[in-house]
């Protein structure tokens, strides 16, 4: 009481106790909050700003509901009122955030919105500070309203980035100018895509590149204050060069930069720079740049002091792999496996694994190294990943035998890990006769190797090696005896565990009383796992946490998803089909056929009120602005967001193989209230519909505010196509209906396979080519910068190879490959002539189809 009658004082000194005591003492339920918010409300009308500050300030540190409730309406006001002070406007800034952040809900939005974003304009760079602050906490629940902070965003940073450090002197901070103060801005920047105004987006890139240039100018002193300040906005502005992923030579630049960090003698700084580059590597743009930082790379993860450090180059590596560079990755990520620390292993394990599925050209090298990770790391290597060695070997004809001799040689060491015992069990049980021709694997020898593990090993592994006996027994007549005499021994008969003892009596007794026919039936081969998503990369996103809409931009590019089955098919009744075509099952799960939307139609009197809510009368909506855009931009690429408005983000990840491709769409509810009814169908016109089968699964009706769904959707090619199919979203947003469509970027040439070829096959195949029906051409002028480096990056992202020296003028761009569809494959070349003095470009395309030819040249025409 006697601190509540202390803030009714008119001295600093005494009101100032009064204020501290409450902040820091009194429980924000206590019978004095009356009093206290009437002394609040008395020095907030006083206009005198040291009272208005500790009125202030004592709002944000107690931020209870009953103060939001007395002042949210108020602080607002005091912010954007023209006369109140600086040092007041900063308190009510980050008053209003501390309130926001507790109690969002009580902070109304108004006609004050607007003039906060002007805030940003302020000469006192204290006041801009703490509006950043607020205004990047706000815009990224409503960023429709906060739009225009972008460009004014932009046009502050550049002032300071550009300005002399002199220019202002009391934020300037070891030779850098206002580090703080920029951080924000560029975070604020980051809430939205790049901008649309050509002009705010020159000025946006001029200061990146600035920010970029002074990261290598020699420092202005060696004080370590300097150093971080410098690299906090260096690393904010690589931040958001990522986020817009957009402009392909600051992503380069940002790669290199980032590449000089990796060996300072900071550790921090190593550890931002691994983890910023696992971003770039995701971005088609600057994948190849942060490529060649390998070396750096797995010098750091053998010389790393620091576990944290080494997690990170493990993750680099991991989204810095392709096909190229997978053996020696792989190799190193092995040998490194070997002292890593316990903590990361099983991690390392799944990655190796997942990488040795993804790019393995040969799969005897896959069999190796998942054999390898078994003896190195036996004890990390999950269920998932021996499953699905199993799964390959058996999917894959020649590299069965190959495996079985492997397993046994690797059998032959004294000390085997259970896993391998287990992997051994299964594949020896299958494909023991492709081996047993061979004296050194006799039957009789591939029976007693696995039967001296059997006794070491546990429950689960004993009941496969149980298995794999009566196998044997069928493949193997001649160890017939020998095997029955193991399950008739006591210790099989009459085992305490139940399994074991039903295997054993049952084995015994169907290898005594069939006939070689029934046997023969009975234990036939397995038949070739259903192909679905790889449950490794099931296990390895589960470690990682679920996504939320913030996430996506870090999945952008998980490139892992990989079109190889899965341990177990998934009941039939989970799958159902939203497309027309009731044919195109292609996980052959079975499926439903489709829900309809929005609720059934009652009988009776209702059936007018059904009428008006139904959501299911509604029409397929046009195609949303700015999709054609955003479309042409994913021919190049198969990850990023599709499509954003104030309410929901769409982003997608994709991979395809051949034919056959596998896309996961992430629908984010960027609002804090529920979507409800939510319905995505996908729509093929009647001429799409028999080249494209399209198969996906329903995803739930209820987003959660901030959340996000996935749907994945399975894409098999019959034959060439050129339309796109339509993704048409339906959903209730706060009682209103919402109904969005966006083109789908699936398109010819995602169904591309590179070609190598030499000058010479390729000038005789271009020759081959030659009538007027196979080549198209078109001539046409540039659109963007003529940058030989993005031109590359483009036209390996339309799928084709890029073949270096083989057309003699060195400037044109030459590709081949080849287009996978079910029913044939299409060879298809490309030549690139760019004129640089006219600006313009000769694309020529020559396929065996007319088509073809047409459609790839349309489509690789409209990116450059």
């Amino acid at each position: 009481m006697e601190a509540v009658n202390l803030l009714s004082s008119n001295r600093y000194t005494e009101k100032q106790i009064g204020y501290l005591f409450i902040s820091v003492l009194v429980n924000s339920n206590s019978e004095l909050i009356r009093l206290i918010n009437n002394a609040i409300k008395n020095d907030l009308a006083s206009r005198n700003p040291t009272f208005m500050g500790l009125a202030l300030h004592c709002i944000a540190s107690v931020g209870s509901r009953e103060m939001a409730e007395a002042f949210a309406g108020e602080i607002p006001k005091v912010l954007v009122a023209g006369d109140t002070m600086d040092s007041v406007k900063q308190s009510a800034a980050l008053c209003l955030l501390r309130l926001y952040r507790t109690s969002s809900d009580l902070v109304p939005m108004g006609d004050w919105t607007s003039r906060v974003v002007h805030l940003l304009n302020d000469q006192h760079l204290g006041v801009v500070t703490a509006a950043t602050s607020l205004i990047t906490t706000l815009a990224q629940k409503n960023p429709e309203e906060f739009k225009t902070s972008v460009s004014l965003a932009v046009s502050r940073l550049s002032r300071i980035v550009t300005s002399a450090s002199t220019d202002l002197q009391d934020y300037t901070y070891y030779f850098v100018p206002a580090p703080w103060l920029s951080v924000k801005l560029l975070r604020l920047l980051q809430c939205y895509p790049p901008p649309e105004d050509p002009a705010v987006r020159g000025r946006l890139t001029e200061c990146l590149e600035t920010i970029l240039n002074k990261a290598q100018e020699p420092p202005k002193s060696k004080k370590v204050q300097h150093s971080n300040a410098k690299n906090a906005v260096l690393f904010e502005a690589i931040s958001l060069i990522i986020h817009h992923d957009s402009e392909p030579n600051l992503l380069v630049r940002a790669c290199n930069q980032l590449g000089q960090f990796l060996q300072h003698r900071e550790t921090n700084l190593r550890y931002l720079a691994l983890e910023s580059m696992c971003t770039l590597a995701s971005s088609e743009f600057s994948h190849e740049a942060v490529k060649t930082h390998i070396e750096t790379v797995i010098n750091a993860l053998k010389t790393e002091r620091d576990v944290s450090v080494r997690q990170r180059a493990v993750d680099l590596l991991y989204a810095m792999c392709d096909r190229s560079n997978a053996p020696q990755i792989v190799a190193e990520m092995l040998s490194y496996l070997e002292t890593a620390d316990y903590s990361i292993r099983e991690e390392i394990v799944l990655k190796v694994a997942i990488l040795a599925e993804k790019y393995a050209v040969d799969y005897t090298w896959y069999v190796d190294t998942i054999l390898n990770l078994i003896r190195i790391a036996g004890d990390y290597v999950s269920e998932e990943v021996w499953y699905r060695v199993i799964q390959i070997v058996i999917n894959r004809d020649d590299v069965q035998g190959y495996a079985a001799k492997t397993v046994f040689e690797a059998l032959q060491a004294p000390a085997c890990h259970e896993n391998l015992v287990k992997v051994g069990g299964y594949i020896l049980g299958e494909f023991g006769n492709l081996i047993a021709g061979d004296p050194r694997s006799s039957p009789l020898i591939q029976f007693n190797l696995l039967h001296s593990k059997f006794h070491l090993c546990s429950v689960p592994t004993r009941a496969l090696l149980l298995s794999t006996y009566i196998k044997f027994v069928n493949l193997f007549p001649e160890v017939k005896p020998t095997i029955q005499d193991v399950l008739r021994s006591d210790s099989q008969l009459r085992n305490a565990d139940v399994e074991l003892q039903q295997r054993a009596v049952e084995y015994l007794r169907l290898s005594t009383v069939a006939s070689t026919d029934i046997l023969a039936t009975v234990l036939e081969e397995m038949p070739p796992f259903p192909e679905r998503e790889s449950s490794i990369l099931a296990k390895l996103k589960k470690k990682k946490g679920p996504s939320t809409v913030t996430d996506l931009e870090d999945t952008k590019r998980e490139r892992s998803v990989d079109v190889n089955g899965g341990p177990e098919p998934a009941p039939a009744s989970t799958s159902a089909m939203s497309t027309p075509s009731p044919s195109a099952d292609l996980l052959g799960l079975g499926a439903a056929p489709p829900a309809p939307a929005g609720p059934p139609p009652s009988s009776g009197s209702g059936g007018l009120l059904v009428d008006v809510f139904s959501d299911s009368a509604s029409a397929v909506a046009p195609l949303a602005p700015g999709s054609e855009d955003n479309f042409a931009r994913f021919v190049c690429k198969n990850n990023g967001v599709l499509f954003e408005n104030q309410l929901l983000q769409i982003g997608l990840k994709s991979e395809f193989r051949q034919n056959l491709g596998r896309m996961f769409i992430f629908y984010g509810n960027k609002t804090s209230t529920q979507f409800l009814n939510f319905t995505p169908t996908l729509i093929c016109s009647d001429d799409l519909q028999p080249h494209l089968n399209l198969q996906t699964k329903p995803v739930d009706p209820t987003v959660e505010g901030g959340a996000q769904v996935q749907q994945v959707v399975n894409i098999e090619c019959v034959s060439d196509f050129t339309e796109a199919p339509v993704l048409s979203i339906q959903f209730r947003y706060g009682g209103t209906f919402q109904n969005v469509s966006v083109q789908l970027p699936i398109t010819l040439n995602k169904f591309f396979q590179p070609t190598e070829m030499a000058s010479q096959d390729f000038f005789q195949r271009w020759k081959q080519l030659s009538n007027p029906q196979q080549e198209v051409q078109n001539i046409f002028k540039a659109k963007h910068p003529m940058d030989t480096e993005v031109t590359k990056a483009k036209i390996i992202g339309f799928g084709s190879a890029l073949l270096e020296e083989v057309d003699p003028n060195p400037a044109n761009f030459v590709g081949a490959g080849i287009i996978h569809t079910k029913t044939t494959q299409i060879g298809c070349l490309l030549r690139l002539e760019p004129n640089l003095q006219a600006q313009m470009y000769r694309l020529t395309l020559r396929t065996s189809k007319e088509a073809v030819s047409q459609r790839l040249c349309e489509l690789l025409s409209a990116q450059f």
